[in-house]
């Protein structure tokens, strides 16, 4: 099952948090794929996050927010800026994922955003990050602006929008998409039914 996630989402924030344990649980291997969002909000018109076009919607999400992260456990405090700019992390995440470490640094880097009022985009504070995850903070983010990754990430925006992806967070179980950390536990069982039926399907 691919997890397609995205450092501006609030509702990513709470599918990184749990998604681990969640496919462990259930037997299922997840594949941690980043990508951007703002591509594909600019192709649907939009130059802004739909919370913030909608005002309405985004006074909902923040008190669904303190209520979700309230009940799983995790530290929420409301962006002074929102959305953030996630581009270095995606690209620090986009790097990890061959190395096995993204799953750490996506939540780290979710909870300095979501949890600490962090300014993710700034290129100190995601090298403070991977600094207390014991990596050499300076040198990843400066590794993950090569031009591989950034092509990388890049080419993850466009799958996504092939797959016609539309917002994050969002699961896939071959070509049948879960869109919204409450879908989790469906994309889940699809997973498990998928593998488990005669024709994989």
């Amino acid at each position: 099952m691919q997890f397609w996630f995205e450092f501006a989402s609030t509702y990513s924030y709470l599918a990184a948090a749990r998604i681990e344990a969640a496919a462990a649980s259930a037997g299922v291997e997840v594949q941690w794929r980043p990508f951007l969002l703002g591509p594909i909000f600019a192709a649907q018109g939009w130059n802004d996050s739909p919370f913030n076009i909608y005002p309405a919607k985004g006074r909902y999400m923040w008190r669904d927010m303190e209520r979700l992260c309230r009940d799983a456990g995790l530290p929420l405090r409301r962006p002074t800026r929102f959305p953030r700019n996630g581009l270095l992390c995606a690209r620090v995440a986009t790097m990890a994922v061959a190395e096995g470490w993204c799953g750490d640094f996506t939540r780290a880097a979710y909870r300095a955003n979501f949890g600490e009022d962090a300014e993710i985009g700034d290129p100190t504070v995601v090298a403070a990050i991977l600094d207390r995850l014991g990596r050499d903070g300076r040198a990843e983010c400066e590794r993950a602006q090569s031009p591989a990754i950034k092509d990388a990430l890049r080419a993850a925006t466009e799958e996504a929008m092939a797959h016609g992806i539309f917002g994050a967070p969002s699961f896939l179980v071959g070509s049948e998409l879960f869109w919204g950390n409450d879908r989790l536990e469906q994309a889940l069982a699809w997973s498990v039914s998928r593998a488990s039926s005669p024709e994989g399907e």
